[in-house]
């Protein structure tokens, strides 16, 4: 299980105010100066100008500049302070009362999955929701992993978790890993990363140095055995678009929909 978000505690580095973040954004992006300009209506000495620290730049350049470096909402925040500017984009608890709505449509949507197993993760990895199909999925896991707040990650990989009952589970973990270092590699989360050490410090379940090599046809399944059953499953992940407050941009659901036609046909029995 996993998901594309970043945990609250993501914070830019760099020295010497916005400049250099920026251009580590732009440079990250593969963009020269002058086709950062060129798409957020400016000039490529204007850039400069603003990587250098000759410039200060307005609030709604940065947000222009971020948004064309498709930065995230959080680090665009850490941009606008850099630059001496409050911050744009509120961080609301998901349990504020202003967030009802949003949590009841992700409700509707877990429950309009099954029996398709799916969850609501934040940005580090938190399980905030999930279905019955998630629910019976962890039947047999052990206490400690249960205890909130669940971490699908842990639950995952951890050798007491889901980790022994996964067919190909080094192919499984390398997926999560790289997606753990892909969301890492732009920014800098301290519980992120400690994550991510973490899970990859778990011991290898037993047979877990074996390859089994199951592959789809145009992406990776995640094997499960199941009350006996051995079930495949495709992951897709959902996320909002064009999100407007920091904690909304980190959500994510995952959803693992039938690799084959006999997962499809076992689930009703299985989940219901």
């Amino acid at each position: 299980m996993g998901s594309v978000a970043v945990d609250a505690s993501t914070r830019s580095t760099g020295t010497g105010g916005v400049g250099p973040l920026l251009r580590h954004w732009r440079e990250r992006a593969g963009l020269s100066q002058l086709e950062l300009a060129l798409r957020a209506d400016s000039s490529a000495r204007h850039i400069s100008f603003v990587e250098t620290g000759r410039t200060r730049p307005s609030p709604e350049m940065v947000l222009r500049l971020a948004e064309h470096l498709d930065v995230p909402v959080r680090e665009r925040n850490a941009l606008l302070l850099a630059a001496g500017h409050a911050p744009h984009y509120p961080e609301t608890p998901v349990d504020d009362p202003s967030l009802a709505a949003l949590r009841g449509g992700l409700e509707r949507m877990l429950t309009a999955y099954e029996p398709y197993p799916a969850l609501v993760v934040n940005g580090r990895y938190e399980v905030l929701a999930a279905n019955r199909g998630i629910a019976a999925f962890l039947e047999g896991t052990a206490e400690h992993l249960l205890r909130p707040p669940l971490n699908a990650m842990r639950l995952t990989l951890h050798p007491d978790g889901l980790a022994p009952r996964i067919r190909n589970f080094l192919e499984w973990r390398e997926h999560l890993l790289e997606q753990m270092r892909r969301q890492l590699a732009p920014l800098r989360s301290a519980p992120l990363r400690e994550l991510y050490e973490e899970v990859t410090a778990y011991p290898l379940p037993e047979g877990g140095a074996e390859r089994h090599g199951a592959e789809g046809p145009f992406a990776l399944p995640m094997v499960i055995e199941h009350r006996g059953h051995v079930l495949s499953f495709f992951s897709t992940i959902t996320t909002f678009n064009t999100p407007m407050d920091v904690t909304v941009s980190e959500l994510a659901m995952e959803t693992f929909v039938p690799a084959d036609p006999e997962t499809a046909a076992l689930l009703p029995e299985l989940i219901g």
